[in-house]
C-alpha cells in the first residue's frame, strides 16, 4: 500500500483477503469461500448420545409427564380396524409430504406415531397385533428414512435396524428387502460402497424367496448399480443397470401386483436413476440426456426429487466443462430447495459449490454464488 513492495502473485492478495475477511469483490477477486454461508441444516449434528429407538424400555429417569402420556395411550381402548386405517392414512401422508418437502421436519411426528403403535403392541391380548407390527415396521423405516434425509446417519441406522427386526418377526421377506435397500443407499452416501453392494445383493436374495416380484427387483438392481458406480466399477454398474431395465420390462402391466411402497419406481424413476448411476461413473455424455428427460417428465409436486435430479444434471454438465449450463441447473436445484427441508439436498449443493473452486473467477460462478448467498441468508 505504501508502494515499497510489488505483489507478484495473486495468492498473496487472496491470503490477505482471507486473513482480514475482506470480501473478494473489493479486491477484484471472486467471492471467497467463507462468504457463502453454511446453513445450519447442512451441518452434521455434534456427536452425542443417540436417541433410543422407539421400542426401547422406558428409562427410570423419564419425566412423570412422559410416563403419564404412556399410561393414557395404553388406556385409549381396544385397537380396531378403523384405528389401523387412520394410522395407515397418516403414514401415506408422511410419505407424500416427505416427497414434496423433505423428511427432516417430519421426524418428531413420525417417531411419536411409532412410539404410540409400539405401546399398543404391548397391550395384552391385542387381536390385531400382527397388523400393528407391520405398521410399526413401516413407521420405523419411515423414521430411518427421515433421519437419513437429515444426514443423521447413525440415528437412521437405529430405526432401519428396528424396521428390519419387526419385519423379520413377521417373516415379511419383501419388506425386509425394502429396508435393506434403504440401508444400501445410505451406505453409498456414507462412502461405504462395499457394504452398499453387500446390502443390495442381500436384499435381492431375500426378495427372490418371496416369489416373482420384478418391480421390486428392478429397484434393487438400481441400488446395486449406485454402489458399483461409487467404486467406479463400470462393468458391474452397467450390468446392474441392464438387469434393472430387464426386470422393469417384466413388470410392465403388473404394477398393481407390486407392494405399494415400490410403486414410486416408475419408468421416469428408472430413466433418471440410470442417468445418476452414469454420472457417478463419470460417463457424463451418457448421463445428461437421461437425467434431463427424467427431470422433464417428473411431477411438479416432487420438489425434493426434482432438486436432487437438477443437482445431478448440473454435475453431468460440469463434467463436460459446460459451466453456464451447469450453473443454471444448479440454480434450479437451489430454487427448489426453498420449499423443502432436506439437509441431504442442501449438502449436495454445497458439494457442487466446492467443485466450482477452479472456476471461481468465472461470471456464471459468481452469479451462482450470489444466488446461493441470497437463498441461504
Amino acid at each position: 500500500m505504501a508502494g515499497r513492495r510489488t505483489l507478484a502473485h495473486i495468492d498473496v492478495i487472496e491470503r490477505v483477503a482471507d486473513g482480514l475477511r475482506i470480501p473478494g469483490a473489493m479486491l477484484g477477486l471472486a467471492h471467497r469461500p467463507w462468504e457463502i454461508p453454511s446453513p445450519d441444516h447442512v451441518r452434521e449434528r455434534t456427536p452425542g448420545r443417540e436417541p433410543e429407538p422407539a421400542h426401547s424400555p422406558m428409562p427410570s429417569d423419564q419425566a412423570p409427564s412422559d410416563r403419564l402420556e404412556d399410561l393414557l395411550a395404553l388406556a385409549d381402548g381396544q385397537v380396531t380396524r378403523s384405528t389401523l386405517t387412520a394410522l395407515r392414512s397418516s403414514v401415506e401422508d408422511y410419505w407424500r409430504r416427505d416427497d414434496q418437502h423433505g423428511g427432516a421436519s417430519l421426524r418428531p411426528a413420525i417417531v411419536g406415531h411409532l412410539k404410540y403403535v409400539t405401546q399398543m403392541m404391548r397391550a395384552a391380548d391385542c387381536p390385531l397385533e400382527r397388523d400393528l407390527r407391520s405398521l410399526a415396521a413401516e413407521l420405523a423405516r419411515l423414521a430411518g428414512w427421515a433421519y437419513f434425509d437429515a444426514r443423521q446417519y447413525s440415528t437412521a441406522r437405529i430405526y432401519f435396524a428396528q424396521a428390519l427386526g419387526l419385519s423379520h418377526g413377521q417373516n415379511d421377506r419383501l419388506f425386509m428387502a425394502n429396508v435393506l435397500s434403504c440401508m444400501s443407499l445410505q451406505a453409498t452416501y456414507e462412502g461405504n460402497a462395499v457394504d452398499a453392494i453387500a446390502l443390495a445383493c442381500k436384499a435381492q436374495d431375500v426378495a427372490r424367496t418371496a416369489g416373482d416380484q420384478p418391480l421390486v427387483m428392478s429397484m434393487l438392481h438400481m441400488r446395486e448399480a449406485f454402489a458399483h458406480a461409487s467404486l467406479r466399477d463400470a462393468s458391474s454398474c452397467h450390468q446392474a443397470i441392464d438387469r434393472s431395465r430387464d426386470a422393469y420390462e417384466l413388470a410392465r402391466g403388473r404394477e398393481d401386483e407390486a407392494p405399494s411402497w415400490v410403486r414410486y419406481f416408475d419408468e421416469t424413476k428408472l430413466i433418471v436413476d440410470a442417468g445418476i448411476a452414469y454420472a457417478r461413473l463419470g460417463e457424463a455424455q451418457r448421463a445428461e440426456p437421461l437425467i434431463a428427460e427424467g427431470l422433464r417428465r417428473e411431477a411438479a409436486g416432487r420438489q425434493r426429487g426434482r432438486a436432487l435430479h437438477a443437482f445431478w444434471l448440473a454435475t453431468a454438465q460440469l463434467q463436460q466443462d459446460r459451466l453456464d449450463d451447469a450453473c443454471r441447473s444448479a440454480a434450479l436445484a437451489l430454487d427448489l430447495t426453498a420449499a423443502i427441508d432436506s439437509p441431504r439436498v442442501a449438502g449436495h449443493l454445497q458439494e457442487f459449490h466446492r467443485r466450482l473452486t477452479p472456476y471461481a473467477r468465472e461470471t456464471p460462478v459468481i452469479r451462482f454464488e450470489q444466488r446461493m448467498r441470497e437463498a441461504l441468508r
